[in-house]
């Protein structure tokens, strides 16, 4: 899909590149300089608007120009709301030790990229209604599929993707993180979880051409879901199957942008409530191409000062023990490796590559209860100020290496890399 959902959102990249670029007659010119020692693949990387000086007037569209000619496939996002773009996203290519040359030309037609993130939403106002896109919701404590009779949304909530891995969150208050396994880089199809008669159904747990739902994610917060620690106890954001009232008196959901390179998605949870305790939460989810993964990040206020960040990794379906490295000085990694999915039919990597500097630990979660079966990774959380994770599923018919153990953990190792590489920028 290359449409594009104009909306606020306030992202936190650790990969996020702001370039200072010069311009002449409308056209903008910079320099990308790796200066790792490995080749950077799909490297996200955003220019702020007010960097791009003599931007032409009028509606038109970016492309960038490598120093051979030849286009990379970009998108102009509306990050704060005002119904203006202010970044230009696209990833690219840099090898070890280089540095590569671009320019910025603009034109009145917007180029035709192939599509590869995507996010799929629908929703219905009653039983009898048929399923309609939309771009964003809201929702109160008492919207419970057991309250209202049905199950609202397409897919239990957004599902969003790449070309490598698909993932969904359950809007209907659970607010668990799924997996959907892709075995071709093609966007699955819009309809996936709506029936002929625009009924919402859970037809995804069976094998197409595309993939399926691959993971059993129960009472967990799946993989990158989050709670609360405080104290001895641990507090679950919304509810669980079979409630009639969630912890969360309001909850906002929007689609933030959608393209062939960036789609991010923004959550807005209102009075989460737990005993005596009101917390408010701003999450934001953030997919780019070629990653088996995405990005999250979490904004709290309403902290007492004992609370921990908790975010999890799915295990009800593996007696493995929880693994962990540390590969840079900015990560360490939590992960698990088995046939995790459902009826441990297939080999899953699952994994949480997490800031370094405020990772208290890991726990495991009870086997019954409200927020179970998980590994946690434990992590210093302050009032209002964002902290930036990542989350991984690798499944072996998206690629056959995954099967094996260390293959899985080499990808891991690289891609942690990856997203601590920095890219330096000289004005050219």
């Amino acid at each position: 899909m290359t449409i594009k959902y104009l909306k606020p959102f306030l992202l936190c990249f650790s990969a996020l590149i702001l370039v200072q670029c010069q311009t002449d007659s409308g056209k903008s010119a910079f320099v990308l300089k790796n200066s790792s020692n490995i080749d950077l693949k799909d490297k996200a990387i955003s220019i702020a608007r007010q960097q791009l000086t003599k931007i032409p007037d009028g509606n038109l569209f970016p492309l960038i120009i490598t120093s051979a000619g030849d286009t990379l496939p970009a998108q102009l996002d509306d990050m704060d709301g005002d119904k203006k773009w202010d970044e230009l996203f696209f990833v690219v290519d840099i090898p070890a030790n280089k540095e590569l040359n671009y320019t910025v030309e603009w034109v009145n037609d917007p180029p035709n990229f192939p599509a590869r993130t995507s996010v799929r939403f629908g929703k219905r106002l009653a039983a009898d209604i048929r399923v309609k896109p939309a771009l964003d919701e809201e929702l109160t404590a008492k919207d419970l599929p057991l309250v209202m009779g049905f199950q609202r949304y397409q897919t239990d909530g957004p599902t969003w993707e790449n070309d490598k891995v698909g993932f969904r969150h359950y809007l209907d208050g659970r607010n668990s993180k799924d997996v959907f396994g892709k075995k071709t880089p093609e966007i699955s199809p819009e309809d996936v979880g709506i029936n002929d008669k625009g009924e919402t159904e859970d037809n995804y747990h069976v094998m197409e051409d595309w993939g399926r739902d691959i993971l059993s994610v129960g009472n967990s917060v799946g993989v990158g879901g989050f709670g609360i620690k405080a104290g001895d106890q641990l507090i679950r954001l919304g509810s669980i199957e079979g409630d009639t009232m969630s912890n969360v008196e309001k909850t906002n959901f929007k689609i933030v942008t959608e393209g062939p390179v960036r789609t991010a998605l923004n959550y807005q949870y209102t009075n989460w409530k737990s005993e005596d305790r009101t917390y408010a939460v701003e999450e934001n989810t953030t997919i780019w191409p070629g990653m088996y993964g995405y990005q999250n990040t979490v904004q709290l206020s309403g902290l007492e000062g004992d609370e921990e960040l908790v975010v999890g990794l799915v295990n009800s379906n593996t007696e493995m023990a929880l693994e962990s490295y540390e590969e840079n000085d900015k990560y360490v990694v939590l992960y698990t490796h088995d046939q995790q999915t459902y009826d441990k039919t297939w080999w899953l990597g699952l994994a949480i590559i997490l800031p370094r500097d405020i990772y208290l630990g890991n726990m495991e979660a009870p086997k019954t209860g409200r927020l179970s079966n998980t590994f946690l990774a434990r992590l210093k959380v302050e009032n209002n100020k964002p902290l930036t994770y990542y989350a991984v599923a690798c499944w072996e018919l998206s690629d056959e290496g995954f099967t094996d153990k260390a293959y899985f953990e080499k990808y891991l190792k690289n891609l942690t890399n990856q997203l601590a590489a920095e890219v330096q920028v000289k004005v050219k």
